[in-house]
């Protein structure tokens, strides 16, 4: 290896992670140059029902990674000597998925991969393994070392990163303070840049019914957001708002805005899932490192069926190698 390759872990081992790897691997041949982090035996399985005749390399270190036999390294995370059970809550599952981003993450902070693309996981799976994180974006705050992240969901026409992620929304409501605002619309200034625009023009949706209505239907506008705004632009970032959040993103979509902050989950990820789940990406801002991933679940409804689109996490895959040339050029190293 000349160049860090990136890692996609698996994601649930009952759901369709491991099979929409192991078509990503088998669709896109000019672009084999990365490893899977998680569990050989789940890998083994995936590919086989494939029928394709994909080879699994399991690998224990790097020093092992071959890209020149089109085989799939399988950097092993966890063990199982037997299978979880496909389309189910599993505790066994939720263990490995976990373990799969831990090793990655840890791979990734000491400069060993170009960054992290991760496959679905299961929050009812982590919380029977006793993990209690809400998602993969709190799993990278704790363990990724930087101070503050934020989640960007992106397809072809619009981007928007969250203020408040994985939490009620009276709970997202306390918690889209002042410093909350600012460290939202700072990242998506510079995800915006790291994806190649230079001067990102960054629309602060409301919180309330029409922007608050000049506080006829709240005040977070006046007394929060607005000042967030001011002392953004202060620092040299194009942010303005606050727009109403029914109208921003269609803004935004007719060439507005390049990027969108939204105040809680529901608002801005429901029209980048609205247009559909096959390009939409989830990005993590704000890490050391990259990470994308694809914007949909581990489909339980479909494991093992064969039927699972890779569509998304190709594009999350695609997305990782551009905001991974936008770093530094890294050398590979053996960990």
């Amino acid at each position: 290896m000349t160049e860090l390759p990136l890692a996609v872990t698996m994601g649930d081992p009952s759901g369709i992670g491991p099979e929409i790897i192991a078509k990503m691997h088998l669709r896109r041949p000019d672009k084999r140059s990365w490893i899977v982090v998680g569990d050989p035996l789940v890998m083994e399985h995936a590919a086989a029902t494939l029928n394709a005749g994909i080879r699994i390399r399991r690998i224990s270190t790097l020093d092992e990674v071959r890209f020149t036999d089109n085989s799939l390294n399988v950097l092993a995370s966890s063990q199982l000597t037997s299978l979880p059970p496909l389309g189910q809550v599993s505790a066994l599952s939720g263990r490995a998925a976990y373990d799969a981003i831990a090793s990655a993450i840890r791979l990734a902070r000491d400069g060993h991969i170009g960054g992290i693309v991760t496959a679905p996981i299961h929050k009812e799976a982590l919380s029977a393994a006793g993990l209690h994180y809400p998602g993969h974006t709190e799993i990278l705050a704790d363990h990724g070392g930087a101070a503050k992240v934020a989640m960007m969901l992106a397809n072809n026409e619009i981007r928007t990163v969250l203020v408040t992620i994985h939490c009620s929304l009276a709970e997202a409501i306390r918690r889209g303070d002042f410093a909350a605002q600012m460290d939202a619309i700072r990242l998506a200034d510079a995800g915006a840049k790291a994806l190649g625009i230079a001067r990102p023009r960054v629309a602060v949706a409301g919180l309330n019914p029409h922007a608050g209505e000049g506080g006829l239907f709240g005040d977070e506008e006046i007394r929060i957001i607005r000042p967030a705004i001011e002392a953004a632009r202060a620092e040299g970032i194009d942010a303005s708002g606050p727009w109403p959040g029914d109208t921003v993103f269609m803004q935004a979509r007719q060439g507005r805005f390049d990027i969108v902050v939204a105040q809680y989950h529901d608002q801005g990820l429901i029209p980048v899932k609205y247009m559909g789940l096959d390009h939409g990406v989830n990005v993590t801002l704000g890490l050391p490192f990259v990470r994308t991933s694809p914007d949909h679940g581990t489909a339980f409804d479909i494991a093992g069926t064969g039927k699972a689109d890779p569509s998304s996490i190709e594009t999350a895959f695609d997305y990782a190698l551009q905001l991974k040339a936008a770093l530094p050029q890294q050398k590979a190293a053996t960990p």
